[in-house]
């Protein structure tokens, strides 16, 4: 076989990612915030793209009858308005003056328009680190033992732990632990009780001594069998402490009162509340299918760039050039963005047409699904549905989802058709939250009662589903 270098014509077919193509890919896997994000940014970098305003009105909606209305308003000239000189002689100004004129505070019409609306301010969440350095301004230390005090509250973490050695805090002020130590000591003092503690069992005992109580087998469980008493082990801290566990539950009633992260009631965290891209609603034996586009910009073509191309206008080739780039990118990306309400919305309509018994009687009747059925049913592929579905939510008449939630693996059942996993993650949380709370379900136990529901289920499975669900195994939910 001869070797050798040779030209051959190979006629392929292949995908190319177009810039529009990716722009349109990406939009599809943004949620609400990043796509309003994406659209302002792009209103900031593209002139030629603008917000239409709600009030906005199109030269096609105006109307001949408008017009003529307008043009009557402009014809007829508008009276002048005069104030009338003559007061009259029957007003009883004695009686006036007495009402009005009250030791109270008057509010003018200025005053009222310039004075602030008091009900719009809400005050500054006191912080753990702001608590703590004003309760140390008052307790009298010298200016170095401040120091020291204000690094010690500079170190701690959210949950009020001390996350810094004494031995280090010694090293950088150049002075003795023991000086370190006496500062902290005073610390551990501070409201809340238990701040400032090392760890939890430090932080424990703190909160005993605050709280004066002077029980030997509460100190001993604190300080040795904190392990065993998570566990809920009491026969072992009763044979090691050599007391009955009656009164380890006594004690363990006590401690169970102590709060293990002092810090918590200053945590500055704000909840985040989640917007629904879609609504579903049932409307008579039906349901609808309603977009959420409240917060999106609706976005258009600037008319005076699109009019300065279109009339001919003497611009140079560089500025027309720029233009046609600027509208052709604005062109696809509000083109872009109505490809997503669609797919999004074909995505919804299918996923309610598999999930009508959930949407109508709850998470019981959730039906095993999953992506390839809805890809197939509106002809799309796989990976476009899986972009659809990440970070979108829908509110339902059974609660606010996320779209991914209506995709579950099935379970097998012995007779009639399979269960969804979801529902089978529901039924373990009742059963859990309906146990008896000093003699806890075991995970065998949780499957075996689902075996008589003909669900068929591994231990290690409800094991998995129960830690999906964040449920503590038996031994831990145990009460005393």
């Amino acid at each position: 076989m001869e070797l050798g270098l040779h030209q051959n014509l190979i006629l392929t077919q292949q995908l190319v990612m177009t810039p529009q193509l990716q722009q349109a890919i990406k939009l599809l896997q943004l949620s609400r915030i990043e796509l309003a994000e994406m659209i302002q940014e792009e209103m900031e970098q593209n002139p030629a793209l603008e917000e239409t305003g709600t009030h906005e009105l199109s030269d096609n909606k105006i109307t001949a009858k408008e017009k003529d209305s307008a043009a009557k308003e402009k014809e007829t000239p508008e009276k002048e308005v005069t104030i009338e000189d003559n007061v009259r002689t029957d007003t009883d100004w004695e009686n006036y003056i007495n009402e009005y004129n009250s030791t109270g505070r008057v509010y003018t019409e200025s005053e009222n328009r310039e004075a602030p609306n008091y009900e719009a301010f809400t005050s500054d969440k006191k912080t753990l680190k702001d608590h703590l350095q004003w309760q140390l301004m008052l307790s009298g230390l010298e200016k170095g033992e401040e120091k020291i005090g204000h690094m010690i509250i500079g170190n701690l973490n959210k949950d009020g732990y001390l996350c810094i050695s004494v031995e280090e805090i010694a090293q950088n002020f150049s002075c003795d632990v023991e000086n370190v130590e006496k500062v902290l000591s005073v610390l551990q003092t501070f409201d809340p009780p238990g701040v400032c503690g090392r760890n939890l069992c430090e932080t424990l005992l703190i909160q005993v001594h605050q709280l004066g109580i002077d029980n030997v087998i509460i100190i001993e469980i604190i300080k040795n069998h904190l392990k065993n008493l998570e566990n809920r082990n009491t026969k072992k801290i009763a044979k090691k402490l050599k007391i009955s566990t009656d009164d380890v539950r006594t004690a363990v009633k006590i401690i169970q009162y102590l709060e293990p992260k002092p810090g918590r009631r200053f945590s500055t965290g704000e909840a985040a509340y989640i917007t629904p891209d879609i609504y579903v609603y049932k409307h008579g034996d039906d349901f609808k299918i309603v977009m959420n586009d409240n917060g999106l910009p609706r976005l258009k073509i600037n008319r005076f760039y699109k009019d300065t191309i279109s009339n001919g206008r003497k611009i140079s080739k560089e500025t027309k050039n720029y233009l046609n780039e600027k509208m052709q990118s604005a062109s696809w990306l509000i083109k872009s963005i109505h490809q997503r309400q669609k797919t999004i919305y074909l995505v919804m309509e299918s996923i309610l047409k598999f999930q009508k018994e959930f949407f109508e009687k709850g998470i019981a009747y959730l039906r095993p699904l999953i992506l390839k059925d809805i890809a197939e049913d509106i002809e799309m592929h796989e990976s476009t549905i899986s972009r659809v579905t990440t970070n979108k939510y829908t509110y339902t008449p059974q609660g606010l989802f996320e779209l991914k939630y209506f995709f579950n693996s099935s379970i097998k059942r012995t007779g009639g058709q399979a269960m969804a996993s979801a529902s089978v993650k529901d039924r373990i949380k009742l059963l859990i939250e309906n146990e008896d709370h000093t003699q806890p379900f075991s995970d065998d136990k949780i499957a075996a009662i689902l075996q008589k529901a003909n669900i068929n289920i591994a231990r290690r499975t409800v094991a998995k589903y129960r830690k999906v669900l964040n449920i503590l195994p038996s031994n831990k939910r145990k009460q005393l």
